[in-house]
């Protein structure tokens, strides 16, 4: 058989639920359009599907690929529940080989893939498999979206240590403000998370209104802003002479 080419671009991770990585990567993938990337977007799992993917249907919007939207989205679930038990419901097994499998078909299509997981690292797909499992075989450098709350340093610490534990590279980690105000921890979070894991914080998606959240430039724009153009040459790669 022969060997695979390695696959380019992020696996988008969270430290929990709610914690902004679909924002994140709605952001993540106009950037690399606005960079004269071909983005494709693949998110293997989305639950709480009512009946659409609409996670996957605002990625696909975002990065305006060669692909239909239905092709984003492998599994669309209803139940609101880590993906094991979503399928369950539905009498759905999933099935890793085809995620994988699909990956590399749509990485095809374009030069920057981003999967945006389940959860975060240790939620199950299927049996004992996790997200993490996914993120292995896939090996694209480990995006960790997290919380500016309360909490964050723990939870980022605990995700950062499992990524390590199974042999993920770490492209960065990015702070999110999901809510409107700035509490008095925050602005030390990115310092503690650094100190106690040696992960620097990119930067921080500040809290924008619901309408600019479904804006795939605003959302850009914001995230520039928040990363710099250092912070997104590390996720993107360098601007093409010939993009506009």
């Amino acid at each position: 058989m022969t060997p695979r080419a390695p696959l380019r671009g992020l696996f988008v991770t969270g430290t929990d639920t709610g914690v902004g990585k679909t924002t994140v990567s709605i952001a993540l993938l106009r950037l690399a359009a606005r960079r004269g990337r071909k983005p494709i977007p693949f998110k293997p799992v989305e639950t709480g599907c009512d009946p659409k993917a609409t996670d996957a249907g605002a990625l696909w919007r975002a990065a305006r690929p060669p692909i239909p939207p239905s092709d984003v989205c492998s599994y669309a679930l209803r139940l609101p529940a880590a993906p094991a038990l979503a399928a369950t419901a539905e009498g759905v097994r999933i099935d890793l080989d085809l995620l994988v499998e699909r990956a590399h078909a749509l990485a095809a299509r374009g030069d920057f893939l981003l999967v945006e997981g389940a959860g975060g690292l240790l939620v199950p797909y299927v049996d004992a498999l996790t997200t993490v499992d996914l993120a292995v075989r896939l090996a694209l450098p480990l995006l960790v979206v997290a919380r500016t709350a309360l909490g964050t340093v723990n939870h980022t610490a605990l995700t950062l240590r499992e990524a390590a534990r199974n042999g993920l590279t770490v492209a960065g980690v990015i702070l999110s403000q999901t809510m409107a105000g700035t509490a008095p921890h925050e602005p030390g979070n990115a310092e503690l998370i650094a100190t106690l894991t040696g992960q620097d914080v990119l930067g921080t998606l500040p809290y924008l209104s619901t309408d600019a959240r479904t804006d795939p430039d605003l959302l850009a724009d914001a995230l520039e802003a928040g990363l710099g153009r250092k912070g997104l040459d590390r996720l993107l790669g360098t601007r093409r002479p010939d993009s506009v």
